[in-house]
């Protein structure tokens, strides 16, 4: 798969997404840019002295090779007539990649420059122009595109499969039709462009000078409605910068209209939903503009990681885990959304996919053997009815924890079989749906709303109505059940997302991840 998720993601994962024009890799080997009287061959020897010349293009060479043998090595981008309108057009895009949060510079930009300053004056095509032209297609095409090598993705903890896109086809689909360059929705992940746009925001912010920092009075622990305080003008000022208030009345005073806004700032970065300012918030409040900058361009980069064909088949689960939600889509429309735990520190949630086949009802938890080793082993030195008190058993040399309300796994698990042993499940801790925090698992996700997700899934299966579901789950008795269609499922990891709104929220970078991939990024 290409360039996911959420959604996790994503959090992924919220993820509304559309097919792209560019996963469908249609064979055009037949299609020709030009019309044949317009059509004008050159000499392949000169290809490789190009790179000699411009040794900042030489990991482009293998694709311009491939891209003038497919096209009987005449010219592309200029005919008869000279330089084409569709280089313009791109000339355009790659002089706005900024805005597209990439940090790499162009080579040679004044000798690109120069081509189009001097396209009227020129008589006619020259073959260094020509490769210029090309090499800056593949410029842009990689980092707007693609981004980073997948073997570099993986360094971050990226191992959702990224699809291969051949680039050189993809140049004759857009030269085919060239509004598609112009589209802005037709190449990458719908949340891609929210966060586009987020970016151009936030820049502006900063180029007024972003926010200043806001400072809790000494011995408050928290603030609520109906407290008067000179914080509170300032959290009224902060939130109206970032749009989360119409207007900024200055008043000092922590009233409704404050309330609602704030209520509204914590939904979207998923705060904990108390009508409290603490000093937690308040932190959150002041991450400099420049940090919020550097996270979009972050998560703009996971996004080209992900193919659009995600949601090919309209239904799919999506986990974001720095948001620890999870969203259940059907017909491509969110169907349900859950708050989530992942995993803690030193167990990681995974960032992957996988397709879930069956559901277990009333489940047993086959207890890992290094939670065996480290947890139940020195319980059971330490109490000999450790075992019985959990409501443990062995089981051929393994211990297991029986069905039932106190069974770590909840009521019911859904299981889309991997290497990692990861699934989603219920759990008994009811409590830690509710904190901000919610890094707490062995590396599986738990999901608060579990009973809700298993009848939604299995909605149109006239043989599981809601009240058989709840019967299975309490039945203390372990019963699965294979679905009639397998349910894609993809965990992501996106530390700046957009909600239905298209503002854009932010999350803790639980397993600290942002930093790395931002240096990879910005190291140029």
């Amino acid at each position: 798969m290409k360039k996911i998720i959420p959604i996790l993601l994503l959090c992924c994962i919220s993820i509304i997404l559309v097919a792209s024009c560019k996963k469908k890799d249609k064979d055009l080997s037949g299609v020709d840019v030009h019309e044949e009287e317009n059509v004008i061959p050159f000499d392949s020897t000169q290809i490789a002295g190009f790179f000699t010349k411009y040794p900042d293009f030489k990991a482009f060479q293998p694709e311009i090779k491939e891209l003038y043998k497919k096209h009987d090595y005449h010219y592309i981008w200029y005919d008869r007539g000279g330089l084409i309108e569709f280089a313009e057009a791109l000339y355009d895009k790659v002089n706005q990649i900024k805005s597209e949060g990439v940090q790499s510079q162009l080579p040679y930009k004044q000798q690109i420059n120069d081509i189009f300053y001097e396209a009227k004056e020129k008589g006619g095509p020259d073959l260094t122009s020509e490769l210029l032209i090309s090499s800056m297609y593949f410029f842009y095409a990689k980092n707007v595109l693609e981004g980073l090598d997948p073997k570099e993705s993986k360094e971050t903890g990226w191992y959702l499969p990224r699809e291969k896109v051949s680039y050189v086809t993809y140049l004759d689909t857009l030269m085919k039709d060239p509004n598609l360059l112009k589209k802005h929705d037709s190449e990458l992940l719908p949340l891609y462009y929210d966060l586009k746009k987020g970016l151009q925001k936030y820049t502006e912010i900063e180029e007024k000078g972003g926010w200043g920092t806001i400072e809790m009075e000494a011995g408050v622990k928290s603030l609520k409605p109906g407290d008067s305080s000179k914080t509170i003008a300032e959290v009224r000022k902060r939130l109206f910068i970032s749009g989360d208030l119409s207007k900024d009345s200055g008043n000092s005073q922590y009233d409704d209209e404050l309330l609602q806004a704030l209520m509204s700032y914590k939904k979207r970065n998923s705060r904990e939903m108390d009508n409290l300012i603490t000093p937690d918030l308040i932190k959150h409040l002041n991450v400099p503009v420049q940090e919020r900058i550097k996270a979009i361009v972050v998560n703009m980069e996971r996004c080209r990681w992900i193919s659009t064909d995600l949601t090919k088949g309209g239904e799919y689960i999506a986990v974001n885990i720095p948001s620890y939600r999870m969203r259940y889509f059907k017909d491509n429309k969110m169907r349900l959304e859950s708050n989530v735990v992942v995993g803690k520190e030193m167990n990681k949630t995974i960032v992957f996919s996988g397709q879930m086949s069956y559901l277990v009802f009333s489940p047993y938890w086959n207890i890992p053997k290094s939670i065996i080793e480290k947890e139940i082993k020195p319980g059971m030195a330490k109490d000999k009815k450790y075992l019985a008190n959990h409501n443990m058993e062995w089981n051929n040399g393994r211990v297991r924890q029986k069905p039932g309300n106190k069974n770590s796994l909840g009521l019911v698990k859904f299981m889309f079989p991997n290497s990692n042993n990861i699934y989603l499940h219920d759990s008994p801790a009811k409590s830690l749906f509710n904190k901000e925090n919610r890094a707490f698992s062995h590396g599986c996700v738990r999901v608060q709303k579990a009973r809700d997700l298993a009848v939604a899934i299995l909605e149109d299966d006239k043989n599981w109505t809601p009240q058989k579901i709840d019967k299975a789950m309490h039945a203390g008795k372990e019963n699965s059940y294979t679905l009639k269609k397998k349910i894609p499922v993809y965990i992501a990891y996106f530390t700046a997302f957009a909600d239905e709104n298209g503002m854009i929220g932010f999350f803790d970078d639980v397993y600290n991840r942002d930093a790395r991939l931002a240096s990879l990024l910005y190291k140029s």
